[in-house]
């Protein structure tokens, strides 16, 4: 016996396929989650213990440039300007790939280009882009420490008088980070008025998931410390998300090294270097640091 079938009125229609493309998405999304599992490479992160730094190798999707999974928000697929936005940036991403990297990374070893020998003026200094970024206690923080910050104000912290900024997007750039920090600390360990910061740019939409992400900070959390005095702390945090546009602001194309900028008690970019640091260029941020500190007690 053949069943009558039923009418759908149009609004009860519309919400079922509704229904069935929000379950297609999330089936889409759940299919990503397990390529990434499954995936051959592996997102390197690091975990900072007082002794020593143990690595902590993580399941990411093989794609190295196109990591992070994006859906086009619904209010964009009426927008033109949003979707010209999107194109221009596919077709950015598709130009620059993992082989470029590689390529450039054979000829100058990271390095992009020579730093600074002298510090840039404040008149023409560029800000640094707002970053958030996470201790692995799970406390956020925007980036960078400056006089304007609203975040300063708030928890009462001190406005240093200048700050280093390592970025570092893959593991492949410890190494380089380090060729920076270790000296810089030597430097100036005895400093109240100076910041260092270790920022980890991870990429993947994956582990930016809020418990995944959740996880991974808890699995880096820092030892107690050795017990070591030292006025400049040494902080480590990491930044979730896409930060293609932030890269953009910094003209940051190769994710293979390591990236250090010197930034002023307003944020600015004073002076900036990359790839493993040369004895001379150690002596040039050394000098800039010596110069903003002399500068500012100063004005004071």
């Amino acid at each position: 016996m053949c069943k009558t079938p039923t009418f759908q009125s149009p609004a009860r229609r519309q919400r079922r396929e509704k229904e069935e493309t929000m379950l297609r998405l999330r089936r889409a999304i759940v299919r990503q989650g397990n390529t990434a599992i499954r995936g051959g490479t592996s997102l390197h992160l690091l975990r900072h213990d007082a002794d020593a730094e143990k690595e902590i190798i993580l399941p990411t999707p093989p794609q190295y440039r196109m990591a992070s999974l994006r859906f086009l928000d619904i209010y964009k697929l009426g927008n033109k300007e949003a979707l010209a936005k999107e194109r221009a940036r596919i077709t950015d991403e598709m130009n620059r790939g993992y082989f470029a990297d590689i390529s450039e990374m054979k000829k100058h070893g990271g390095k992009i280009a020579m730093a600074n020998k002298i510090i840039i003026p404040a008149a023409v200094a560029a800000k640094f882009p707002a970053l958030e970024v996470n201790f692995s206690d799970g406390r956020s923080h925007k980036l960078p420490n400056c006089a304007g910050n609203s975040e300063i104000r708030t928890t009462n912290m001190a406005t240093p008088l200048a700050s280093l900024l390592c970025l570092s997007f893959r593991a492949s750039s410890q190494a380089m980070i380090e060729s920076w920090r270790v000296p810089y600390l030597d430097a100036f360990t005895d400093s109240k008025n100076v910041l260092l910061y270790e920022v980890s740019l991870i990429d993947s939409w994956f582990l930016s998931l809020s418990p995944i992400k959740k996880l991974l900070l808890w699995t880096m959390r820092k030892s107690p410390t050795d017990g070591r005095q030292q006025a400049l702390q040494r902080q480590i945090v990491y930044s979730f998300g896409d930060h293609y546009y932030f890269r953009k602001e910094l003209k940051i194309l190769n994710l293979l090294t390591g990236y250090v900028f010197l930034l002023d008690r307003f944020g600015r970019i004073r002076w900036q270097g990359s790839g493993l640091a040369t004895q001379e260029e150690l002596s040039s941020l050394i000098s800039c640091t010596s110069q903003l500190l002399q500068d500012n007690r100063v004005n004071y």
